[in-house]
């Protein structure tokens, strides 16, 4: 027999849980942003990781390093914004044309971002004296850079931007809306 502090604990946690998946406080969403940040980020840097040190080693290392992490930043995003629409912002009732729209815009931003910061920050790293000594090589330090720029950019940009731009009806739909009735974009 369960006895009625079990059934408390049990129900308490299942409250928390609901909470958790379906409150819009800025620290459940951000929690639930963190979980789709990790789907998306071991799809992005995987892919890119592998694009880098197996696929593109033929390429000149400024072309590889960014064609690496455009590819890495597309798989990812497709990932990103599936799970964000359906499971972190709930915007099942946004326009998937205005969303879609504005996670590009959104994404483009952070293929920059991590594209020029990843080669920029890899750059002193490779001249870096105490790395070397560790034996570090040029994929270890492409990694190192990859990781160090893909949190700052999913923290200071991505959440930030999709929180209160993409996955939120702001000034920019009714643009969107006027834009989209005018058929520019197809059904």
């Amino acid at each position: 027999m369960e006895t009625a502090i079990a059934r408390k604990k049990k129900m308490k946690a299942k409250n928390l849980i609901h909470e958790i998946v379906h409150s819009d406080n800025v620290a459940f969403t951000f929690m639930r942003s963190a979980m789709a940040s990790l789907a998306s980020a071991i799809a992005d840097l995987g892919s890119r990781i592998l694009f880098y040190s197996l696929i593109l080693t033929s390429m000149q290392e400024f072309y590889r390093s960014n064609l690496a992490v455009a590819i890495g930043a597309v798989i990812g995003g497709v990932v990103n914004c599936c799970v964000n629409y359906k499971f972190t912002f709930h915007a099942s009732g946004q326009d998937i044309k205005a969303v879609a729209i504005k996670f590009m815009i959104v994404w483009g931003g952070n293929l920059l971002l991590n594209m020029y910061g990843t080669t920029y920050l890899a750059r002193p790293l490779s001249r870096w004296q105490l790395l070397l000594d560790l034996g570090f090589t040029d994929n270890g330090i492409f990694a190192v850079a990859t990781f160090i720029v893909a949190g700052i950019v999913s923290i200071f940009w991505n959440f930030l931007m999709q929180r209160h731009f993409v996955y939120q009806r702001n000034i920019f739909d009714t643009v969107l809306d006027r834009w989209l009735k005018q058929g520019n974009v197809t059904k």
